[in-house]
């Protein structure tokens, strides 16, 4: 079940927290969702030799489970996210468990607007973003069944023709012939690489 925490049940000082360990798939999904393609993120070669010395995370997928915990658990179903800074103070790599820590700091009752100071650390304690989210906390009590994450398969849509390839290598060239050819185009596609050259 999913249940909020609404404006008069919230207490300055209550926390709530969520524990996620990044995987390569992660970044990989985040990528593909987001755009952010940066190779900083997803070409080991270009990420070995950067400042970083290694793949880190989009740095907004921190700031993305931090708006997991508003929206699911503190204040929950029915916030309304108003304003969010964040502060990154180091990267995040595949293998780092985060832990999300969100802490109500304000609350104006009037207005339904609450002040919630937001912290991740990594695994050893490390703090690797930080901020302050303002939201519209919500009023009405929301209980209901949890809707569980659709599924997201990923796959590399060049990983099939690098495998046919792959297969190839070393292979010697075998003759072939061109039955009916309609276009140029059939004819040379029998030819050598190095022959329509």
């Amino acid at each position: 079940m999913i249940e909020n925490v609404t404006l008069d049940e919230l207490q300055i000082g209550q926390t709530a927290r969520l524990v996620r360990t990044l995987s390569q798939d992660d970044i990989r999904a985040f990528a593909a969702v987001s755009g952010d393609t940066n190779p900083a993120h997803l070409d080991q070669a270009y990420a070995d030799a950067s400042m970083f010395h290694g793949v880190i995370a989009h740095g907004m997928w921190g700031g993305a489970l931090i708006s997991a915990v508003l929206g699911t658990t503190l204040p929950g179903p029915g916030t309304i996210y108003m304003e969010q800074s964040l502060r990154f103070s180091r990267p995040v790599r595949i293998g780092d468990t985060l832990t999300v820590t969100v802490t109500v700091l304000t609350k104006e009752p009037e207005k339904k607007r609450v002040e919630l100071d937001c912290v991740v650390t990594n695994q050893h304690g490390d703090k690797v973003l930080s901020g302050v989210a303002k939201v519209l906390a919500p009023t009405e009590k929301v209980r209901q069944p949890r809707i569980h994450a659709p599924h997201i398969q990923l796959f590399d849509p060049e990983a099939r023709l690098k495998a046919l390839l792959a297969q190839g290598q070393g292979l010697s060239a075998v003759r072939c012939g061109v039955v009916h050819p309609c276009h140029a185009g059939a004819l040379e596609g029998r030819c050598a690489p190095r022959a329509r050259a």
